[in-house]
């Protein structure tokens, strides 16, 4: 079976984690290579307006497979330098590309998302969960670090002192917590969880599609930025975004007291 499922929906592409007998580890090479090829195209095709990102089965990700984990097995090589070189050109491609993009991502959690699991959802723009979900940054827990760049992505959304205990200790935590320290933004029951990430996909994908990729920019940027680097990314951003025929028609709607139609020109 192909590792990542997509399906394009009236501008919405939902790419799922196709591995369900091992709980859609995202280490192997052809699962990286899956989704770095599922987002590049969704990234540069301006009809795609959203992409939700979940897991099959009853993981979202176990993040890496640690029965290939042992010497020579999966990232790990022999020469440690090479090792050094896997991780490069392995699972390190994900967060670059991750920040990279401009279509918005969301992550919609069905089940545990562990280790690069979690930090995989970290590289998504919107989080939300199921009940069922379950969150640990638990790579300490089998003698490792997080070689993802979960170091850098998780204390952005959590805070230091939050990203630093689930970091140290590896500790699970439930749905209502990853709520509680803004994990996520949305713990809903199991059977409503993909109607809910479609309906905010559907309300990104009715927006203006350059206005809404120039914000998600703006948004990653400021992560790096000062404030005046940022003023004048924003200036430039928005004399394009005044161009469009989007903007015109959002104007033209909003006097005539009609639904915009926008075109993504």
């Amino acid at each position: 079976m192909p590792p990542v499922l997509a399906e394009l929906d009236d501008g919405v592409l939902t790419l799922t984690l196709n591995r369900p007998d091992k709980r859609n580890p995202i280490s192997e090479l052809d699962m990286i290579e899956a989704l770095v090829t599922a987002l590049q195209e969704a990234d540069a095709d301006i009809g795609v307006r959203a992409v939700i990102l979940t897991g099959a089965g009853s993981a979202f990700s176990s993040g890496g497979d640690i029965k290939k984990m042992a010497a020579g097995g999966g990232l790990r090589d022999a020469l440690p330098a090479q090792t050094r070189r896997n991780y490069r050109t392995g699972i390190q491609r994900l967060p670059l590309l991750f920040q990279a993009l401009e279509v918005p991502v969301i992550a919609a959690v069905n089940g545990p998302a562990i280790g690069a699991g979690c930090d995989l959802t970290c590289m998504c723009d919107i989080r939300i969960a199921s009940e069922n979900a379950k969150f640990a940054e638990s790579f300490v827990k089998i003698g490792i670090v997080p070689g993802d760049g979960g170091a850098w992505l998780l204390q952005r959304i959590v805070g230091v002192s939050k990203a630093t205990e689930m970091t140290l200790t590896g500790a699970v935590i439930d749905a209502n917590e990853a709520l509680a320290c803004g994990l996520v933004s949305r713990v809903v029951p199991a059977d409503q969880l993909m109607d809910t990430a479609r309906t905010i996909a559907r309300q990104i994908a009715d927006n203006p599609p350059h206005a809404v990729r120039m914000a998600k920019r703006l948004i990653r940027q400021a992560q790096e930025s000062s404030l005046g680097a940022i003023l004048d990314m924003s200036a430039a951003m928005q004399a394009l975004a005044h161009a469009t025929d989007d903007h015109d028609e959002a104007v033209t709607a909003f006097g005539e007291r009609r639904p915009p139609s926008f075109t993504g020109r």
